[in-house]
Parts: C-alpha cells; sequence; structure tokens
C-alpha cells in the first residue's frame, strides 16, 4: 500500500498534472482542441474550461450558476465549462491552464484529493481520445482510488461495481467481493469513474 498523503503532498501532485496537462496540451493543434473527450458531450476545451475553473469558484458564482442550471449539478458544472470554453480564445485557454499550476483553492464542497482525482481522470478523457499515453503516477493514483471508493457521489463506485472485488496490483488496494479484477491503481481509477466498464 502506499503511504497516506499529507495535505503538500497532494498539492504538489496537483501542481504537476497541471503543468504535465499544459506541456501536451501546448502541442496540440487548433483541431485537437475541439476532440470529443472520453465524457459525453465535452470536447478537449471543455474539460481544459472546467480543470480552470475548479481554481476560480465562488460562492456567489456557485449559486447564480446552480439558479442557472434549475438546481442540477451536473449540468451547472457542464455549461460553465463550456461557456468559459466558447468564449475564450484556445490560447488563453491553455495560459489560463498554465496560470493556475500552483493554485490551491478548492470548490465548495470538495477536497485537495478531488482536486487531484479530477485532473487524473480527466487528463485521461483528454489524453485517451487523442491517441496520447499520459502515465499517472502510481501513488497519486492510489489516494484518487481510495477516495472514489470511499466518496459516493457522484460516482457511487460500490453500488455500481456491487458483485466484484478490485485489487491494484501495484499497490495492494483491495475493495468489494465477487467477481474478481485486477489492474493498477491507475487502471482501477478510470474504472471506478466510469471511464471503463467491468466488462471491458
Amino acid at each position: 500500500m502506499t503511504e497516506q498523503p499529507t495535505t503538500e503532498m497532494i498539492w504538489r501532485a496537483v501542481a504537476h498534472e497541471r503543468t504535465t496537462l499544459t506541456a501536451l496540451l501546448a502541442d496540440l493543434p487548433e483541431s485537437g482542441w475541439d476532440t470529443a473527450s472520453l465524457c459525453a458531450g465535452w470536447r478537449v476545451r471543455d474539460v481544459v474550461a472546467h480543470l480552470i475553473l475548479a481554481t476560480r469558484t465562488t460562492v456567489g458564482a456557485l449559486i447564480v450558476n446552480l439558479i442557472r442550471a434549475r438546481g442540477d449539478v451536473d449540468r451547472l458544472i457542464h455549461d460553465t465549462a463550456v461557456r468559459l470554453a466558447d468564449r475564450t480564445a484556445t490560447a488563453d485557454l491553455l495560459a489560463d491552464l498554465r496560470a493556475s499550476v500552483d493554485s490551491r483553492a478548492v470548490p465548495i464542497g470538495t477536497t485537495p484529493l478531488d482536486r487531484l482525482m479530477d485532473l487524473l481522470v480527466h487528463g485521461q478523457d483528454i489524453a485517451v481520445p487523442l491517441g496520447v499515453d499520459r502515465v499517472m503516477p502510481t501513488d497519486a493514483a492510489q489516494w484518487s482510488l481510495d477516495r472514489v471508493w470511499s466518496m459516493g457521489a457522484p460516482f457511487h463506485a460500490p453500488a455500481r461495481l456491487v458483485g466484484y472485488a478490485l485489487t491494484a496490483t501495484d499497490t495492494g488496494w483491495t475493495a468489494g467481493s465477487g467477481t474478481p479484477i485486477t489492474g493498477t491503481a491507475a487502471e482501477l481509477l478510470l474504472l471506478v469513474t466510469g471511464r471503463t466498464s467491468p466488462e471491458s
């Protein structure tokens, strides 16, 4: 098992993910930014906008946008990202992501570990459709996997994966009972967040 992270360790991992994602996107042609991500209805540029917004959210903006989305949190998250992506030039999205590298802002109701998990998973949402091999650091993937399994909404991983026993081959993490599923912590993180299925 990996060691339990300190808050400082988590923030360093967050900065690393933002830095490497910025480097990946810096070489992406304009057309690549409009590629469909692994998130249904999200382009690459929408995912980037979402990651930027996570460093800027205020309580006031949250309330206004929640009203605008008629109380639907998923719709709020999607629509605010798309609006920002549509009104912001690609170069500016890249610059804003780069400027966010050292941000330690935490939207209400979330934790620093949620920021790390978001970056790891959304990094794959971007990289996989582009055919880019983006490696997740094992420790960061393990911390995020443990967080998703225990957090309930929005993933509800234990309920979705009832009847399966998960084992991370690189860290020894285990959860659930039933039909065995093995994989690296990174692979299991994509499973528990719904990016892959038990049958894949």
